[in-house]
């Protein structure tokens, strides 16, 4: 599946209007970045960072903790399995000589 990011909360990782990879299903471990459904609305999909595993799921972090409106863990705690969608396999836009540092 393909997403786009949108808001600041992955920088510098990922920028707005970076376009993603996502493989569905990929076995999850922590350092990697995922899609995942927002527990308080799972019709959204957030893009976050995995630290760690818990008794009760994934605890996901913003790379970016002051990015305005960011939500993560540390504002719904762990996510459970079943809201996790895919891991980020690649950014495929912008390519690597286009991207503005």
């Amino acid at each position: 599946m393909r997403v786009r990011v949108e808001g600041d909360s992955m920088l510098p990782a990922l920028r707005p209007g970076d376009r993603l990879w996502v493989r569905r299903g990929a076995p999850i471990r922590a350092g990697d970045l995922v899609i995942a459904r927002l527990p308080s609305d799972p019709s959204s999909l957030i893009v976050k960072r995995v630290v760690w595993e818990t008794a009760g799921g994934w605890w996901l972090e913003s790379d970016n903790q002051r990015a305005p409106g960011r939500r993560d863990s540390w504002d719904f705690g762990a996510v459970p399995p079943s809201l996790l969608v895919g891991r980020v396999v690649a950014r495929y836009w912008p390519p690597p000589f286009l991207r503005a540092r």
